[in-house]
Order: structure tokens, then C-alpha cells, then sequence
């Protein structure tokens, strides 16, 4: 009798009870020293863990959104900068499979690519862009079978390590009709240089270092799309960016939030009070709203999380998918960060020192606020295309 592998049997073997213990033991010491997760990344590519989404036909898992969302989730609870940083290549991969499987197979060399180990990461942030993807400060020039690119990428998640930068570039020279190019930059290209600049409040095993790019070359074999900007422009693929991307994000810290809970509700039995002569302060009642509130909160994000990454995952045909997406990465994320939040409230000062795990997880959950589709760009969004209003009209308000 063959058998087959559930989802939760695939997650229990790519990360194991034991590497999730040296992950959390090892997390504190990557913040303090401001180093990548390179004793973790190794871990978890050794498992097999960065082929989770890769199709089993190109030797990977086979897991949709739903299972990767949850083996994020799990790494989270103990190393969440590690969990945020594989998700960048994990998304990729995922988004490759998601467009593969609907016979586009204009990313299929990223499953080839990465099926013989090859690392991809994400250079979509820019300083003064703030609609990410669908604009761009970066330049595309037409070249002889390629693109020549300029322009000044933040936030590179797995600078270390990668091997095929993700980006996205303005081709402007006509006018009238420019052009979005969305292609992939092999780490060899001239014309990349990594600069040293992640010394950041939060998730700093990270390493997103800048990436400057000066005449650098993009073969068109490594471009997957030269379409309209905006919305206009958008496909499956700019899609299942936003739904593979974003979802990694919000599991991410909902499962830093989680691990702030347990760690609050396992010390506050243990906390005293003269005041409550001789209880601790877990019979307190405002201690127990808070935690109350706490767990309300993260049983909401289990909700949402898990119901946009089943639809997803199983294909269900909601019209307004952007909206959705969007909606639960801002909520999942801001209540997220309550959580830990309220985590130190409780913690009656002791998280205020760097020995005490909830100060990293703080400064950490700050971070998400920062990530595309923040506030500002999730309500302009979402209430736009609620309305049935333009997002892409030339005067964003008014």
C-alpha cells in the first residue's frame, strides 16, 4: 500500500520539534549581534523545506498556500525574522507554482532554478515608491535581448544568500505608453552592488541590505512580464504576489504573536503581589481581560489567515481577491503587534530588558507595520476598489 503524505506529516518533517528548538535558542543571539540565520537557513534548506511549494513534479513538496502558511507560522513561534526571510524565496517559488499549474509557465525557470537549489529573494522596495509592484523609481531600458536596469533597491531579505533578485523596473521611453518589467537578476550580473545598511529596531537576522543597480543586465529568458503600470496591468502573477507575499508576512507575525502569548500566560501564575495576599497575578481581573483580549485576537488571525489561504490554495474564484488579501494583512499584522503589545503591558516592566525574550519579539512586530500594503496603502485601496473607483486615476485623492 503506497502512502501519501498529509500536509501536517510534510510540515512535522521539514521542521522537526529539534530544529525548532536549536531555532529559538539560536534567534536571540542572531538580534544581539545583528548576523543572518546562517546555522538556521542551512537547517532548513537540509530538510528540504525552501522546496515546500516547489511542484513534486520538479522534485518538490507539492504544498499550497494553505500548508506553507502554516510551516511559516511555526517557525515564527520561535525564530520569526528566519520565517520572514525564507518566506521571500518560498513566494517566489510558490507563485511559480500557482501559475504553472494554470499552464503559464512564463516562471517556470524559477522552479527549475530552484528545484536544483538556487535561492530567489525579493527587490521590490524603493524609497519614494509607495503603490510597490505597479510603480517603479527603478529604470528599464531596452537593450539587445535584455534589460538594462537602474535604480536603488530596500529591503533584501536573504542579501546573503540569494542567487536571483525578484524585481520590478519603469520602462518610460515612450510616454504615452510605458511599461512595468518584472524579471529575475542572477547575483553574477554586473552591475549589482550590495550595500551594508541593515541595522534596523526589528527582525535584523534578516540582512536586508540595499541593492544599487548601474547598467545591470536582465536576459529577457528571466523576465516574466513587460505589461502596463498600475492595476491595469495586473495578472494572476501580480496576484499571487500580493496572495503568497502577504500571506507569509501575516503568518509570520501572527506567529511571533503567539509566541509572545505563551510566554506571557506561562509567567504570569508565577508573578506576585503583595496586594493580592499571596495569589499571583493571574487572578488578577484586569490581567485576565488583557489575556482574554489577547486570545481573542489571535483566534481571529487563525480565522482569517486561515480562510484566505484555503481559498487560495483550493482555487476559489472571488472577484475581489486584492481586497481580501489586503484586509487580512492589515489585520492580521496591527493585531499581531496588539498582542505583543498587551505582552508587555503584563509583563510589569520585565520585558523592558534586552535578557527578556518579549523585548526582541516587540521590536520585531514593529516591523510589520513597515511592509507593503501598510496602513495608508491598504485603505486607499481597499475603500477605492470598494467604491468602484479608479486606483490608478492620475489624481490619487480628491
Amino acid at each position: 500500500m503506497t502512502t501519501i503524505d498529509t500536509a501536517s506529516d510534510i510540515i512535522d518533517r521539514l521542521v522537526p520539534e529539534d530544529l525548532m528548538a536549536r531555532m529559538d535558542q539560536r534567534a536571540p543571539g542572531y538580534d544581539r549581534d545583528n548576523t543572518f540565520f546562517d546555522e538556521d537557513f542551512d537547517e532548513l534548506r537540509a530538510t528540504g523545506f525552501l522546496d515546500i511549494a516547489i511542484p513534486t513534479e520538479f522534485g518538490g513538496h507539492g504544498c499550497g498556500l494553505d500548508a506553507v502558511a502554516k510551516a511559516i507560522n511555526r517557525i515564527a513561534r520561535v525564530a520569526p525574522a528566519t520565517a520572514l526571510a525564507v518566506n521571500m524565496h518560498v513566494y517566489w517559488t510558490g507563485v511559480a507554482a500557482d501559475l504553472y499549474r494554470q499552464g503559464d509557465e512564463s516562471c517556470r525557470f524559477i522552479l527549475e532554478e530552484a528545484a536544483k537549489g538556487k535561492v530567489f529573494a525579493a527587490l521590490h522596495g524603493e524609497r519614494g515608491n509607495d503603490v510597490p509592484l505597479f510603480l517603479s523609481t527603478t529604470t528599464a531600458e531596452r537593450a539587445d535581448g535584455g534589460w538594462t536596469l537602474n535604480g536603488h533597491k530596500i529591503f533584501g531579505s536573504l542579501t546573503p544568500v540569494w542567487d536571483y533578485g525578484g524585481f520590478h523596473a519603469m520602462d518610460s521611453s515612450d510616454e504615452a505608453d510605458p511599461r512595468m518589467v518584472h524579471g529575475f537578476l542572477p547575483r553574477e550580473a554586473d552591475g549589482i552592488e550590495i550595500v551594508d545598511t541593515w541595522d534596523t529596531i526589528g527582525m535584523r537576522a534578516t540582512q536586508s541590505h540595499d541593492t544599487i543597480l548601474s547598467d545591470a543586465f536582465c536576459p529577457d529568458r528571466l523576465v516574466a512580464r513587460v505589461c502596463p503600470p498600475g492595476l491595469a496591468g495586473a495578472d494572476l502573477f501580480h496576484v499571487a504576489i500580493f496572495a503568497w507575499g502577504l500571506t507569509g508576512l501575516s503568518t509570520t507575525y501572527d506567529g511571533l504573536a503567539r509566541q509572545a502569548f505563551d510566554l506571557i500566560v506561562e509567567t504570569l501564575p508565577t508573578k506576585t503581589s503583595i496586594a493580592l495576599r499571596g495569589g499571583s497575578m493571574a487572578h488578577h481581573p484586569e490581567v485576565q481581560h488583557l489575556v482574554a483580549e489577547m486570545r481573542m485576537a489571535l483566534d481571529g488571525n487563525e480565522a482569517l489567515l486561515s480562510k484566505v489561504a484555503t481559498d487560495w490554495a483550493t482555487g476559489v474564484p472571488h472577484e475581489d481577491w486584492p481586497i481580501r488579501i489586503l484586509s487580512m494583512r492589515h489585520r492580521v499584522i496591527n493585531e499581531s503587534f496588539g498582542v505583543v503589545d498587551r505582552a508587555l503591558d503584563l509583563s510589569g516592566g520585565a520585558a523592558a530588558f534586552k535578557r527578556n525574550r518579549l523585548e526582541q519579539l516587540f521590536r520585531d512586530a514593529r516591523m510589520g507595520r513597515f511592509h507593503p500594503g501598510n496602513t495608508l496603502l491598504a485603505h486607499e485601496l481597499v475603500g477605492k476598489l470598494s467604491l468602484g473607483i479608479d486606483p490608478d486615476a492620475e489624481q490619487r485623492w480628491g
